[in-house]
């Protein structure tokens, strides 16, 4: 999506005569060379590999009974460490992308090992455990390789990891077990940052959203939800707001994190809608809902596409939630509408002015 973008800018440029088509191609070209471009060819290449994995799996749980047990497990260690040499070897001619994907059958097989050595020999054990080692091992691989397609299983591998506590215990807090996703989160970050694998911290932020919906559904309490509410809004609008000292770093380093924070605002409203199904509480909860998202419009939605479309969603999301269950008539329906226009309307008169104003402090500062 960047890149064509990126593409049609140029283009646009060159015909205006702001840059040349020279200019234009080699900032094209240095786009393409980056690590993180996108390559069909190394798409493929990871898809081929998730599905040769998928098979080896489906062939160790199948438990074919011909083939002696040391056989079995002589032959699932001997394919990690072919994999794995097999990589190195990919990495040290410059195939970073086919590396990649030999490095995923390598972690798939190490989890296929895991399953394979308790059926053979009955080992008692938890899946949660099971998924930790397979996560471990595969964050170690990641960082010792530098791999972001080991970095994105990683981040797959905490979700699961995640499912399988919840199931063990049935959806409820165990000791450190709970805390889970921080940690795993924590780990991605670090692996994240080392490898250069900027889109794997987006596994981390859904992480934590499903982490903060399990905590809700262990109390279910409205404090939980204003605190999700309030300190996702705060989140965001030290993310976007021109004065904030950390916006500027936040829009370059990590720009999804605006995002996020919204998405954690949005969250606790949704818990609050729940809780607060009519009168003056809904009114406030309302207001307050439509006031974010036009918020989020007003200080992201130029340059941030998935906050706009949030924040359109939201928008349309509560006034159609509000008319279907305070308005009785279509009348009724209407007058709203047109009010909640009007209204809408002032405020789009004041953020232009207050654009205008940052605007104009910022030329100045500039000067």
């Amino acid at each position: 999506m960047y890149r064509g973008r990126l593409k049609r800018d140029l283009g646009i440029w060159v015909e205006k005569g702001l840059i040349g088509q020279g200019v234009a191609d080699a900032l094209l070209q240095e786009h393409d060379s980056r690590r993180s471009a996108f390559s069909i060819g190394g798409v493929l290449m990871v898809l081929a590999a998730v599905l040769i994995s998928a098979s080896i799996l489906l062939l160790i749980a199948a438990n074919w009974e011909e083939i002696p047990r040391l056989v079995k497990v002589g032959g699932i260690v001997a394919l990690i460490w072919v994999f794995h040499l097999l990589a190195a070897l990919a990495f040290g001619r410059g195939a970073d992308r086919l590396g990649g994907a030999l490095l995923v059958l390598g972690a798939a097989c190490f989890g296929g090992a895991i399953a394979l050595i308790g059926q053979l020999y009955h080992l008692s054990g938890d899946a949660f455990d099971a998924m930790l080692v397979w996560f471990a091992m595969t964050a170690v691989s990641a960082a010792a390789f530098r791999s972001g397609a080991l970095t994105a299983m990683a981040g797959i591998l905490s979700f699961a990891a995640f499912a399988a506590l919840l199931e063990q215990f049935n959806g409820d807090w165990h000791m450190l077990y709970g805390w889970w996703p921080l940690f795993s989160g924590l780990i991605i970050a670090l692996l994240s940052l080392w490898t250069g694998a900027d889109r794997a911290r987006h596994f981390i932020y859904w992480l934590l959203l499903a982490w903060f919906v399990w905590i809700y559904t262990l109390s279910i309490e409205v404090e939980t939800a204003m605190t999700y509410a309030a300190g996702g809004t705060i989140a965001f609008l030290v993310a976007t707001l021109p004065i904030s000292p950390a916006a500027n770093f936040l829009r370059r380093f990590e720009p999804a994190f605006a995002f996020y924070a919204l998405v954690l605002a949005l969250l606790g409203l949704v818990l609050l809608h729940a809780e607060w199904t009519d009168g003056t509480a809904l009114a406030l909860l309302g207001i307050a809902t439509i006031a974010l998202a036009l918020a989020a419009l007003a200080l992201e939605g130029r340059d941030n596409g998935a906050v706009r479309f949030l924040a359109y969603a939201a928008f349309a999301g509560e006034v159609l939630y509000l008319s279907y269950v305070t308005i009785d008539s279509m009348l009724g329906t209407s007058a709203f509408f047109l009010l909640a226009g009007l209204v809408v309307a002032v405020l789009a008169g004041v953020v232009v002015k207050l654009e205008k104003v940052f605007a104009r402090r910022a030329a100045e500062a500039r000067t």
